[in-house]
C-alpha cells in the first residue's frame, strides 16, 4: 500500500500520514488495556511497515518499558526500520505507581534507558510526555535542546502542552513537534492549538483519534462488561453511561457516511482528524495483526467539505445531548 505522506513541522522528516501507536502493546498498567500477547504486538509491528508505515509511537512508561522493549525486538529482525518517536518524563516507582519528573538528570537517565530498550544509536524524535510539574518544564527543555546537540536525539517535542508553555519553551529551543489528544469526541485541540500550531510550522501527530477504540463502532454495553480488569477503559467516562449510549447514536449516524465509500466508521473518525489543517499525522494503535492493515487505510481518504459539514451537524447534536 502506498500511503500519503507529509512533512513534520519544520523538520527534515517525511512521515506517513498515519503511524503506528504502541500504547497496548504495554500490556497491563495503570493506564492500560490488559493483558498483551508480545507475538501479537510483533505481528501488529510487521504489518504495519507493510502498510506503508514509516513511524511507531511509543513510550517509556507504556507498560513501564514493555512497550519500547518489544518495538526494539521488532528493529532486529527488520531490514527496513521505522522511525522511532518516544516520550520522557512520567516515570514509575517499584509500587508501579506513575510520577511525573522533568529534572535533568533523570531525562537523561530515561534517554539512556530508551535507547537502551529500543536498541538504537539515536532518537528521531523524542519528546516530554507530560506538563508535569509545571515549574520544571524549562528544566526539561533545556536538557532536551543539550540531548538533541548531543546526538542521542534527532528532533525533540511536546506531548500535551498549552499554547502559554510552548512559548515560554520557544525561548530556551525551538518546539519542532506537539502531540496533543483529538477526535471527534475530543476537540479541545481546535481551541488555539490548532491556529498557533499551523501559524508557527510546529508538527502535530495527535492521539486517540478513535477515542480508544470507541469510534471503531465496535463497543456496546456488552463487550464493556467483558473488558479485563487491567483495561483502564472499564472506568472511563467516555465507556459509561449516560455518555456512552448518547456516543453510540453518534456512531450508528456515521456509519451509513462511512458505508457510502465502503469503509468504517473507525476510518472515518481517523480521516477527520488528517482533514484538520494543523495535523500533520495521527498515530493509531494496534494489537494484533489486522487492526492496523484495516485503519491505516484512512491515511489517503481525504473528506469532502460535504461529508464534513455533514459530519460537524451529528457533532453538534452529539455535544447538546451530552450537556444536557
Amino acid at each position: 500500500m502506498t500511503m500519503r505522506m507529509k512533512r513534520l513541522g519544520k523538520t527534515d522528516l517525511q512521515i506517513s500520514a498515519v503511524g503506528l501507536g504502541a500504547w497496548a502493546m504495554g500490556g497491563p498498567w495503570l493506564f492500560g488495556w490488559g493483558p498483551q500477547d508480545d507475538k501479537d504486538s510483533l505481528e501488529a509491528i510487521f504489518e504495519a511497515m507493510d502498510c506503508g508505515i514509516n513511524w511507531i509511537d511509543t513510550a517509556a512508561i507504556y507498560g513501564h518499558g514493555r512497550s519500547e522493549w518489544i518495538i526494539g525486538h521488532a528493529l532486529r529482525e527488520m531490514k527496513r526500520k521505522p522511525l522511532i518517536f518516544t516520550k520522557c518524563g512520567l516515570c514509575w516507582d517499584e509500587k508501579s505507581e506513575r510520577i511525573p519528573r522533568l529534572k535533568r538528570q533523570s531525562i537523561m537517565q530515561e534517554c539512556e534507558d530508551s535507547l537502551h530498550r529500543l536498541g538504537v544509536e539515536a532518537i528521531d524524535l523524542y519528546q516530554i510526555h507530560y506538563n508535569q510539574p509545571p515549574e520544571d518544564i524549562e528544566e526539561a527543555w533545556a536538557t532536551m535542546a543539550d540531548l538533541k546537540q548531543q546526538g542521542k536525539v534527532r528532533h525533540i517535542g511536546l506531548s500535551n502542552y498549552a499554547v502559554e508553555q510552548m512559548q515560554q519553551l520557544e525561548k530556551i529551543e525551538t518546539v519542532e513537534t506537539l502531540q496533543p489528544p483529538y477526535s471527534m469526541l475530543r476537540r479541545d485541540f481546535e481551541q488555539g492549538l490548532a491556529d498557533y500550531c499551523k501559524k508557527n510550522d510546529i508538527g502535530v501527530i495527535i492521539y486517540s483519534p478513535m477515542q480508544r477504540g470507541l469510534l471503531t463502532g465496535k463497543f456496546t454495553a456488552e463487550k464493556v462488561a467483558a473488558l479485563p480488569p487491567g483495561d483502564s477503559r472499564r472506568t472511563n467516562p467516555d465507556f459509561t453511561e449516560p455518555r456512552f449510549s448518547v456516543t453510540l447514536k453518534l456512531i450508528e449516524k456515521l456509519k451509513p457516511l462511512a458505508a457510502r465509500h465502503g469503509r468504517t466508521t473507525g476510518q472515518l473518525a481517523v480521516a477527520w482528524t488528517l482533514a484538520n489543517p494543523a495535523v500533520s499525522a495521527a498515530i493509531v494503535g494496534a494489537r494484533r495483526k489486522g487492526q492496523i492493515a484495516e485503519t491505516a487505510q484512512a491515511a489517503n481518504w481525504q473528506l469532502t467539505e460535504s461529508e464534513l459539514n455533514e459530519i460537524e451537524k451529528y457533532l453538534q447534536e452529539w455535544q447538546k445531548e451530552i450537556e444536557k
